[in-house]
This record gives C-alpha cells, sequence and structure tokens, in this order.
C-alpha cells in the first residue's frame, strides 16, 4: 500500500471511529510509545522524553474533559477517571524527571486496560 493511501485510509477512519474508538485507539499508542522505552535497552533520552509527554498529553486531555460540567458521563464514573488520570500524570511527571523502567510498566497496563474497556474487550 502506498503511503498516500495508507494516509487516507487512516484518515477516513479516524473520522468513521465512534470517540470510544478514538480514545482506546490514543491509550493504545501512549501504551506502545511507552512499551518501546521499556523494551529497548537503547532508547535516548529524546524517545523517553516524547513517549511520556504524549501520555502526559494524553491523560490531560482525559482530565480536562471528566472536569467539564456538560460532561455527560456520570459522577461517580468521572470521579474514577479524574483519579486515575491525576495518578498517571504525577507518575509521568516524575518519570520525566528521574526515568525508571520498572515504573512505567503500571502506566502501559492502565492505558492498556482502558483501552480495552472502551473497545468492549474488558
Amino acid at each position: 500500500m502506498s503511503s498516500a493511501a495508507a494516509k487516507a485510509y487512516a484518515r477516513v477512519a479516524t473520522t468513521t471511529s465512534s470517540p470510544r474508538d478514538i480514545e482506546a485507539q490514543a491509550l493504545l499508542k501512549a501504551a506502545n510509545k511507552l512499551q518501546v522505552i521499556v523494551t529497548d535497552e537503547n532508547a535516548t533520552i529524546e524517545q523517553i522524553s516524547e513517549a511520556l509527554m504524549f501520555n502526559r498529553k494524553l491523560w490531560a486531555i482525559f482530565l480536562s474533559d471528566v472536569l467539564r460540567d456538560d460532561n455527560q458521563q456520570p459522577l461517580e464514573v468521572r470521579q474514577n477517571i479524574a483519579n486515575l488520570g491525576i495518578f498517571v500524570l504525577s507518575q509521568t511527571m516524575a518519570l520525566q524527571i528521574s526515568p525508571q523502567v520498572e515504573h512505567i510498566k503500571p502506566l502501559i497496563e492502565i492505558n492498556r486496560n482502558l483501552a480495552a474497556g472502551l473497545s468492549g474487550r474488558a
């Protein structure tokens, strides 16, 4: 498949996906980026920083969304996501200061488990 065709397919897939699917895809992308830095012992500081920054930005978006007054989710769900988001953001920021591979693994699991739930695979 050509590069142009692949990009066109990706655009169509994104525009026809549900918001839950898009969120699940973003979580899996973050998990995959984090997994690379866990499994690649030669990962550069730039790769580590980029993966952690992507995860932090993604979770900042989730946290911002659940804190909005017009969010349609039940309050309990919003509170659970907010608590999880605060944990993920604090862990991610701590890892940006002092990267420790063993502390990245829980973030990968959180992202993958949430993605599975959003996709209906949990």
